[in-house]
């Protein structure tokens, strides 16, 4: 795990190799076990180390292969390099190291980039062809590892964080002002934008190839793989699948085992993690988990369950592991903001520092730790979302009826207003079209309700999923800290594209509509009625947990930030957005901004994600353009 950079002057002048120390050095929290650089006439490939596996010097990055034609500089793990390496051996091919890096280069040097396909793992990569002079960039299937490029006049820069681009010299920072209007209203990116123009990241299962034999070298992207949830045909045996489901899961943990230094598990006191680290304990005597947990005392209704940490510990007895956790209160948010920011580089979803101090506090015992992001996404952990829209008409209405269940942060009455002093740079940008575009590359044809399930799996996997995936590698490497992610092994995600929807989901063919004229709390009674999700990972993980967390109720990482901005933060959310000139109502119109804010300090609405997203990008801005 690691962090790579790299720049090329599409003019054929010579790289500076300060220039690219300066892009290392932008991202040495990424890698402290190293750095290495590698420059030939106008192109330059950098790298920084973390050292998982294969400690010694033999696993330097970046690599160049034994004819001398390639030159990798690799990020992630691939976890199946073994079985690769054998089958090279075979080819022809020798080996100097121990560790994946070898493999992929050699790899991609036997198969092109069909290697990408055969890849188990998560991975970010650049690889240099000196005979023909083409760039190879590549992410993995489901964008676990990030990568960004810019491409400004005649400079092509890359990096693991868009920071190590902006260390560029004569690289721009303008705002994407249609990519601001993106964020507001969907607190993600379903686009391959940035908040900084010509700034963009390249989408996951996607490679992409500059060749410098051309007259004007354009970035030309290629999509190699792609989600693809479908029904199977014919009966559906519900043990077999469950049967599989446990192999499989046993296999994915087992697999991503493999390391030369100590690892961990996060212990949220769910049924994802708790899985994980029950079977993750069985070949780590002892092993240590983390937990982080909040101060509840200003907390109410449903924030009172955010608290995990005495299931946490319970599970921590029963699977006789080395537990640690922390408590967060208020002012930990407050205190975090400002270097968050500067780490994160572009707000996503969620409010997401509690997954920060999460990394901090796991960095201090070990370099790599696992992680239960995927598993609500693959097997349908969020039916409430999903129900919304399983009994549409058609296509577009089920597009009308799922954009509006996603307008996380303003709606389309508000847009326009929230973005008056940009309007006329943005009106043009149809965010359900967006919205749609999503949809693009999976089949549309809808008759049964199951394949409108099947179509939000696929979408929430696209972008949610995804967001939450670029959030966790910055903030756990921020911290020099690997995370994996054991539901995103290869074979379990192929299993779960084509697990049936009954069988993740119990009340399918008793779909709930509301009745907006029902009297009393409508949506406390939604939730109460379509809390069914994840029902065969359920089923499968009671043999690992304990009965009342393999039912329970789905519960999200997140602080109880809704009472704190109107209570402990609510001083620190004036100043901040209320007060004095921030810089963000350049771009916002102030009374807009404010009015729904108040809103939120004054009870009437719920508008916490408005107020972070807020807080994340005044402090973005701040450090940007510092």
């Amino acid at each position: 795990m690691c962090g790579i950079a790299g720049l090329i002057h599409l003019d054929a002048a010579p790289l500076s190799p300060v220039v690219l120390q300066r892009m290392t050095d932008a991202i040495a929290h990424r890698g402290p076990d190293g750095q290495g650089h590698w420059i030939e006439g106008n192109v330059g490939l950098g790298h920084r180390r973390l050292a998982i596996i294969d400690l010694s010097p033999a696993g330097h990055q970046p690599m160049v292969n034994a004819d001398h034609r390639y030159v990798l500089s690799y990020n992630g793990e691939v976890y199946n390099f073994r079985e690769l390496r054998t089958e090279l051996e075979a080819l022809g091919y020798w080996f100097r190291s121990a560790g994946d890096c070898e493999v992929v280069l050699n790899a991609l040097a036997a198969w092109g980039t069909a290697a990408l396909q055969r890849f188990n793992g998560m991975f970010a990569l650049a690889l240099w062809d000196r005979r023909e002079r083409r760039l190879l960039l590549a992410r993995d299937r489901y964008g676990i590892k990030p990568l960004y490029f810019a491409q400004q006049g005649r400079m092509f820069a890359f990096g693991s964080e868009q920071k190590a681009i902006l260390a560029v010299p004569g690289i721009e920072r303008r705002l994407d002002k249609p990519a601001l209007l993106e964020y507001f209203t969907f607190q993600n990116f379903f686009t391959d934008h940035t908040l900084l123009e010509d700034l963009r990241i390249l989408p996951a299962g996607h490679h992409a190839v500059l060749d410098l034999n051309e007259e004007r070298p354009r970035l030309k992207l290629t999509r190699y793989w792609d989600f693809r949830f479908t029904e199977p045909a014919g009966q559906v045996d519900a043990r077999e699948y469950r049967e599989e489901l446990d192999r499989l899961f046993q296999q994915a943990v087992n697999r991503q085992l493999v390391a030369d230094v100590e690892l961990g598990s996060y212990l949220s006191g769910g049924m994802d993690s708790g899985a994980i680290t029950a079977v993750a304990s069985r070949s780590y005597p002892y092993l240590k988990t983390f937990t982080c947990g909040f101060d509840l005392s200003s907390a109410s209704g449903i924030e009172l369950s955010f608290d995990e940490r005495v299931k946490a510990e319970a599970m921590s007895a029963r699977f006789k592991t080395e537990h640690y956790e922390m408590v967060l209160k208020a002012g930990d948010m407050e205190r975090v903001l400002p270097r968050l920011a500067w780490h994160l580089e572009e707000p996503r979803v969620g409010q997401s520092y509690p997954n920060f101090y999460a990394a901090k506090l796991a960095s201090k015992f070990v370099k790599v730790v696992l992680s239960g992001a995927g598993g609500d996404e693959l097997f349908g952990g969020y039916p409430w979302r999903y129900y919304r829209a399983a009994v549409s008409n058609n296509f577009e209405h089920y597009i009308d009826q799922y954009y509006g269940f996603w307008q996380r942060l303003v709606d389309d009455r508000h847009v326009r207003s929230l973005l008056a002093p940009i309007w006329d740079d943005v009106k043009h940008v149809s965010t359900r079209d967006i919205f749609r575009g999503v949809f693009l590359n999976h089949d549309n044809q809808l008759d049964r309700p199951e394949d409108y399930i099947n179509h939000s799996l696929y979408f929430e996997a696209k972008t949610f999923l995804h967001g939450l995936l670029v959030v966790e590698d910055k903030l756990s490497m921020a911290h020099g800290l690997e995370t994996r992610v054991p539901f995103l092994d290869n074979d379990l995600v192929d299993f779960a594209m084509r697990c049936p929807v009954g069988l993740k989901l119990n009340n399918l063919n008793d779909v709930i509509r509301i009745n907006e004229n029902e009297p009393g709390d409508k949506r406390g009674k939604y939730f109460l009625k379509t809390s069914d999700g994840k029902q065969i990972l359920r089923d499968a993980m009671r043999a690992y947990i304990p009965q009342d967390i393999a039912t329970g109720v789905k519960q999200g990482f997140s602080a109880p930030d809704a009472s704190w901005f109107k209570g402990e933060s609510i001083d620190y959310v004036r100043k901040q957005l209320l007060d004095g000139a921030p810089r963000i109502y350049t771009y916002l119109d102030r009374e807009t901004a404010h009015g729904l804010v108040n809103e939120h300090l004054a009870g009437q609405q719920n508008r916490r994600l408005f107020i972070w997203s807020l807080l994340s990008v005044e402090n973005w801005i701040v450090c940007t353009y510092a």
